[in-house]
């Protein structure tokens, strides 16, 4: 019996088996495996059109050192949108709702683009904590607040990412509950109930693919201002 709204979001186990661990590998069936044929088949070529356009749309304006980053970030997208997307599905389990994980992609992810930046340009990298031409007493505190605005960056993707998806998930129990609940009582009011949750099931598969995107555009906007 579920005794919490939450406790839909707990990683759920199988005769002590955690079944997270099923869910994160669902996603690298649907990778592209190499093939001996002259012409793939329809899953293969939609998925190396998306991946053309993706990669053409994000690394179009990052120097050619970020461009070493596009079979990682590809990789990322594809399984981010894989779990976000599955777990819309009845009686599955969406990983992406935990902030451990999202933030287990966001911080080392994060943490290797300032990295790079410290490596290969140190100087256009400290540059950021301290723009050109700032007074003399606003210097320390610019410096502290640049500080804290990047440190906080993969607590902010890591965040966001679990914030959206799992708002969405507690509206659509909600609704659907409530539609349940009204379907003996008010039969009118539970259709209207029904249409709703379906139009609400369209924007969380909409917010599903939208926010997949966006982790990926914000770490390939950090990756931009280190090469």
């Amino acid at each position: 019996m579920t005794l919490s709204l939450f406790d839909q979001f707990s990683s759920p186990t199988f005769m002590g088996i955690p079944l997270i661990m099923v869910a994160l590998s669902l996603p690298w069936l649907l990778f592209p495996s190499p093939t001996s044929r002259w012409l793939n088949n329809r899953m293969l070529t939609l998925q190396g059109w998306f991946l053309s356009n993706f990669t053409s749309q994000i690394f179009l304006p990052l120097n050619t050192g970020g461009h070493k980053w596009a079979p990682l970030l590809s990789a990322l997208m594809i399984f981010l949108l894989t779990l976000n997307t599955l777990g819309l599905l009845p009686y599955t389990f969406t990983p992406t709702t935990q902030l451990s994980l999202n933030m287990g992609l966001a911080v080392p992810l994060w943490l290797a683009t300032v990295i790079l930046g410290l490596r290969h340009q140190i100087t256009h990298a400290l540059a950021h904590f301290l723009p050109e031409g700032t007074p003399t007493p606003l210097i320390p505190v610019l410096i502290i607040i640049e500080t804290i605005s990047l440190f906080i960056r993969p607590l902010a993707l890591g965040v966001r990412l679990t914030a959206n998806l799992t708002a969405g998930h507690l509206l659509i129990h909600l609704v659907s509950s409530a539609a349940f609940v009204l379907l003996t009582l008010m039969p009118t009011v539970a259709i209207l109930t029904t249409i709703l949750l379906f139009m609400l099931t369209l924007l969380e598969v909409a917010v599903a693919l939208i926010q997949a995107y966006v982790f990926v555009l914000l770490l390939s906007l950090y990756l931009q201002e280190n090469v």
